[in-house]
């Protein structure tokens, strides 16, 4: 072959090589680490679940705790409570019960009105109380209760010094024996409507009452319904049985208020007085007997309009013609306001004129 036959014979070039192509996805996953991750997920879930299902119950838990504790401390409060108010309806009735007050009226009220003080701290102390919603409705007839305590003894005291006396002890023993009723009533309260939603209260949040469980106090205040007749009041204040009043003596009769004065200054019913709110106040009568006859045990009353402030006194006797003065002690003082300020002697057996047996006068509390 020659030089030009072997130049057209055609070159042969080699083919490159052809290259593997790669999946899209890169490579792939077993299927076991799929399930693995699948599992690891859900146990996750899991745990997170269980845990916010113990921190709810944890929350609830304490939620219920502190509940429980709430319901029990206010039982026990209650409890403790009606006991001193008990102990001192059994100091009110010892003081009633005295042999020794006959002959000194003035300083049994003053010891009336000592435990009043008492009564009045236990309702500020009642009316205090942390509630829980389920005590509501009993802590209203519990306060009730308080207070008509109070005001049944601050009624008494106010009229023990006529039941002390004579011709108007009738009267001012009835009075009693009617007051005697709040604390009978404060005890159907406490005992059949207060201790009643308390356990009612209790045993709904699962806490056991009596026996092992918590105990509610169930004394009374009235120690004898006795109290509630006026013969039983009339023996127990040293046995004197309430007549009737005699019959007026001959002659005229009564007493005419002349003027009022607090702390000195005499007030005016033409224009606004000023007294201090909130405070004890003591209010002078100054009357005079204009009748024919000496009078005795004549009442002095004063009150102020709106409100529960009021109080009394009695002049153990007034002569024909002389005149005389009352002091009424006012233990509280409305609040800020404008009011009313009543000041009486009280008629006496045969008085048939009481036009003048009254003023009044606006005054301004601040």
């Amino acid at each position: 072959m020659s030089f030009f036959d072997e130049a057209d014979e055609p070159s042969v070039e080699p083919r490159p090589a052809t290259r593997r192509r790669r999946g899209s996805g890169g490579r792939r996953r077993p299927p076991g680490d799929r399930q693995t991750i699948m599992v690891r997920r859900l146990v996750a879930a899991a745990v997170v679940l269980v845990a916010v299902i113990l921190i709810v119950l944890g929350v609830r838990s304490c939620q219920i705790s502190a509940r429980n504790s709430s319901l029990k401390d206010y039982t026990n409060s209650v409890s403790s409570l009606n006991q001193q108010s008990v102990q001192t309806g059994s100091q009110f009735f010892n003081q009633l019960s005295s042999s020794s007050q006959a002959g000194n009226a003035t300083a049994l009220q003053n010891q009336l009105n000592e435990t009043r003080v008492q009564a009045d701290n236990q309702l500020s102390r009642a009316k205090g109380f942390d509630v829980p919603n389920e005590m509501r409705g009993a802590q209203q007839n519990f306060l009730l209760s308080m207070q008509m305590r109070r005001d049944g003894i601050a009624g008494i005291a106010s009229r023990i010094q006529e039941a002390l006396g004579t011709t108007t002890s009738r009267d001012a023993v009835n009075s009693i024996a009617g007051l005697m009723a709040r604390f009978y009533a404060s005890d159907v309260l406490y005992k059949d409507y207060t201790t009643s939603l308390i356990s009612g209260a209790l045993k709904k949040a699962d806490i056991a009452v009596g026996g092992d469980g918590i105990t509610i106090d169930s004394h009374q205040f009235l120690p004898d319904i006795q109290w509630l007749t006026p013969a039983f009041v009339s023996a127990k204040l040293g046995g004197q049985t309430p007549t009737p009043a005699a019959k007026p003596a001959p002659g005229t009769h009564g007493h005419s208020l002349d003027s009022v004065s607090v702390g000195g200054t005499t007030l005016q019913s033409g224009s606004t007085n000023t007294l201090p709110a909130g405070q004890a106040t003591t209010v002078t009568l100054n009357f005079t007997n204009g009748g024919q006859n000496t009078e005795r045990n004549v009442v002095c009353k004063v009150s102020i309009s709106g409100t529960s402030v009021s109080g009394q006194t009695t002049v153990p006797q007034t002569t024909a013609g002389q005149s005389t003065s009352c002091q009424v002690s006012l233990k509280s003082g409305p609040s800020a306001g404008n009011y009313t300020l009543s000041a009486t002697v009280e008629p006496v057996p045969g008085e048939k004129n009481t036009a003048n047996n009254t003023l009044t006068f606006p005054v301004t509390f601040q």
